[in-house]
This record gives C-alpha cells, structure tokens and sequence, in this order.
C-alpha cells in the first residue's frame, strides 16, 4: 500500500490528536507548521503549542515561521518534497502555500460542510441544537471552507451536551478521519466533489466577548443551549449586582423548566438553596457558575458563599 509524504499544520489539542494519528500510520509526517512560541499567563511563561510539543517528542522537524510568506520557509517546504499538506485548526493560508504539494492541500473542519464554516462550528451546533454534526475534510482554496468535499462523516448532537465534550469526540472522530482521507488519496479511490450549493448555509462566526452575554429575553430552551455551547470556553456570561459593585457571572451549565410565572423576564430569585433566573417562557437554574474573581464551582458552594440575599440584582 503506498505511503505518502505529509506536512502537517495544526496549532491546539484538537489538531495535535490528527498529527499523532497520521504519526501512527503508514504515511510519513516530514514536517510540522505550527505557531511561534508565545510568552503567556503572570509570569510570562512561554507556551508551546500542543502540536509542537508532540512533534518534538517524536523528532519531527517543526517549523514556526511568523509569516507563511517567508521565501525561507516556503523554500524549506519545497526541499521536503510532501505529496499532500494536511490542516488541522490552522490559520488562513496564502495561495503560494496550500498550492505547493503535487496532490493538493487539506483541512478538516469540524462541520458538516457547507453548514458552519468559520471560526467556531462546534458552538453553534450545540447553541442552535443541532441533532447532529460531523467532520468534513476537504481541498482548501482562495474561499474559506468553501472547496470540494474528500470525505465526511456524521455523529449526533447528544441530549445536554456541551461544546467541550463535543469538541474532544469530533476530535477523535476527525483524527480517523483524516487518515482515513490520506488513505483514499493515496489509494486514489476517493472522488472529490463540490460543496452542495445552499442558499443560506448556517454559520460559525469568530465568538468575541460580547457574543457570549446571555439574553434571558429568549425560551429557557434557547438559554440552556447557549450556555451549554459556550461551555466550557469561551463560557456565557450575565452581571450580577452585589450591593453597589457589578461583577460578571460566567455560567457552564444548569438545567431549566417551561412557566408561566408572571415575572419580570431577566430577573432573579436567590436564596440559601435556590437560584433561579426567569426567562421568556420559564426559569433557568445555574448548576455550575463562576463569580468575577472566583474559581468555578458549583451552585450549593457558591449560595454558601452569601451571607445577604437581598444585595444581589441582575444587572
């Protein structure tokens, strides 16, 4: 069976799992793109990416240029020869780079494409609840996420499940995927073919911070997926009052019920044992939550952590 020449290029976990699933096959990884070292935290420790640590540990060489337009760099690339590059959580690459390989250049995305191309399309299944998502490998071209489909494979959306744990199973999904996409190319058994042509294809959009405050002005339903979708990161986020100070209140998760409860919507009920917020059509409960300042933690130590109820309004 033919082995085929690899550069791999990938920065977090998600993309580290793809490389050491190529690394375990019969393909040869020549080389490894990944981002430069960055100095991060209190003491400016430097950080390495997931994908370079792997490298490293299994003498792979790596290469961190700041630019992907470096005529070093690109002719370092050139000398190693690779039959096919393979993306995994990258950055937007330039044409003269993705065009290098003789078979080609491809990524997978963490969707079933043409649906949520972009930054986060692990969130939104989760926040539009979806009932299933999938993988998709494809060639890159000049559009982003937009060129021909190689393989694809769908898994559901299971019932309160957040981005976190979706992520890490569409991680190993994916990591399969892609040698098993290696395998077809050098195999030559797999057809490429154009993405469906849709006329309003779902979208996964880059999350800033204000995309991640919670509106208690939609159904609980639409509450508890947001939050479930933004958990564990970026996490979704309301304000609190405590007496005259404001602080943020990121939430990871709870559970909700439909009411009619006559309440103002976006206010809150608090006492020893309860903690309830009133949405549109019934009331969420915050199970695990994290007070501006505080570690994370769940609802009984944070209402431990009150002595005076009646201080805390939502802002």
């Amino acid at each position: 069976m033919k082995s085929l020449k690899i550069v791999f290029l990938g920065t977090p976990e998600f993309a580290k799992t793809s490389l050491e699933a190529i690394h375990q096959s019969r393909h040869e990884v020549v080389g490894v793109v990944t981002v430069a070292d960055k100095a991060s935290g209190r003491g400016q420790k430097i950080n390495q990416s997931a994908v370079k640590v792997f490298a490293v540990e299994n003498n792979l060489p790596v290469f961190q240029p700041e630019k992907l337009r470096n005529p070093e760099f690109l002719e370092e690339l050139r000398k190693l020869d690779a039959d096919v590059f393979v993306v995994v959580a990258f950055r937007m690459m330039p044409k003269v780079l993705f065009e290098m390989p003789k078979m080609g250049t491809f990524n997978l995305h963490a969707s079933l494409l043409p649906d949520y191309r972009g930054a986060a399309p692990i969130n939104y299944a989760v926040i539009n609840g979806e009932e299933k998502t999938g993988a998709t490998t494809f060639f890159i071209n000049e559009k982003i996420d937009e060129g021909n489909i190689l393989l694809q494979e769908e898994i559901p959306v299971l019932e309160n499940e957040n981005a976190g744990h979706l992520h890490d199973r569409l991680m190993e999904m994916g990591s399969k995927l892609v040698v098993k996409t290696l395998d077809g190319l050098a195999e030559n058994s797999i057809t490429e073919r154009p993405q469906p042509q849709v006329e309003h294809p779902k979208n996964a959009y880059k999350i800033f911070k204000e995309d991640t405050r919670i509106d208690w002005s939609r159904t609980s339903k639409e509450v508890h997926q947001f939050i479930l979708g933004m958990s564990p990161y970026p996490a979704a986020f309301t304000t609190l009052k405590i007496g005259e100070e404001e602080k943020g209140l990121k939430i990871y998760g709870g559970k909700f019920e439909i009411s009619n409860h006559g309440k103002t919507v976006g206010s809150l009920e608090i006492s020893k044992n309860d903690f309830k917020i009133y949405t549109k059509d019934g009331v969420y409960y915050p199970l695990e939550l994290q007070l501006e300042g505080k570690k994370r933690m769940n609802i009984k130590d944070f209402l431990n952590g009150f002595r005076n109820f009646d201080e805390i309004k939502m802002v």
